[in-house]
């Protein structure tokens, strides 16, 4: 147990915590706390009156707002990205904010996956100067809402490659609207019957964005060096020389 004063991007916070890598909060998540089968529910209060919600709009947001509020119950280091719109969601490591970074992901399990691992455009240009962002963790929980009733069916811990894959058209599996690229979107990683599997390594994965900037008519003619760029800034944070097949 440490004592920590942190300020990151502005925002200050003084706690009592341990620190956990992404690995040990899953762990204490699946295993300890056995999260996975758990029923919740919802409900809202306004002038002494109650209900229990049944729409699964909010779900999302309820279940991040609920780990958040765990984290500090439970002891667990973490500071919150103040800035909703800006990866990550939390960091596990500060003071350091090259890692320990941690993104929340929720998807109703009875169908496929559909929320977005993040803006296609963003996250290249990102990661040219900041390509430790390629080892950040994804905490991913797959509910199933009955009436009010909300049960966690099951939860994930994942790299970036480990959730995405190609699709019919893009050697990366994105959203398209109106012929533009907009968010990058996961594959049914966690079955064996999908036609299109997870990448598996990072350089397969950085392989198929490149491939998807030389394919988009946006990024065509902007691709030159952009994979060479991602290359050396990595190796440069890491000291691991990437080799892309």
């Amino acid at each position: 147990m440490q004592f920590f004063l942190l300020s990151l991007h502005g925002h200050i916070t003084a706690i009592m915590a341990t620190k956990l890598t992404a690995q040990q909060l899953y762990n204490k998540l699946v295993n300890t706390d056995q999260l996975v089968g758990k029923q919740g529910t919802i409900s809202f209060d306004l002038n002494n009156f109650s209900i229990k919600i049944e729409t699964k709009d909010i779900i999302g947001n309820v279940i991040q707002d609920w780990l958040r509020a765990w984290l500090t119950k439970e002891g667990v280091h973490f500071v919150l990205n103040t800035n909703t719109q800006k990866f990550p969601d939390i960091y596990l490591d500060t003071p350091s904010s090259k890692s320990g970074l941690l993104e929340i992901k929720t998807f109703d399990f009875k169908k496929s996956p559909n929320f977005d691992i993040a803006n296609f455009d963003s996250y290249c240009s990102s990661i040219e100067t900041e390509s430790y962002r390629i080892d950040s963790d994804y905490l991913i929980l797959g509910y199933e809402m009955q009436r009010s009733n909300i049960f966690i069916r099951q939860i994930w811990l994942k790299k970036i490659w480990e959730i995405s894959g190609s699709s019919k058209k893009w050697p990366l599996k994105v959203q398209v609207k109106k012929n533009v690229i907009y968010n990058i979107r996961p594959i049914v990683w966690y079955s064996s019957r999908g036609k299109f599997k997870a990448f598996g390594s990072k350089e397969l994965f950085l392989k198929a964005i490149n491939n998807t900037r030389y394919q988009n008519p946006q990024t065509h003619f902007q691709n030159a060096h952009w994979l060479n760029n991602v290359l050396s800034n990595y190796n440069q944070h890491s000291g691991i020389t990437l080799v892309i097949p």
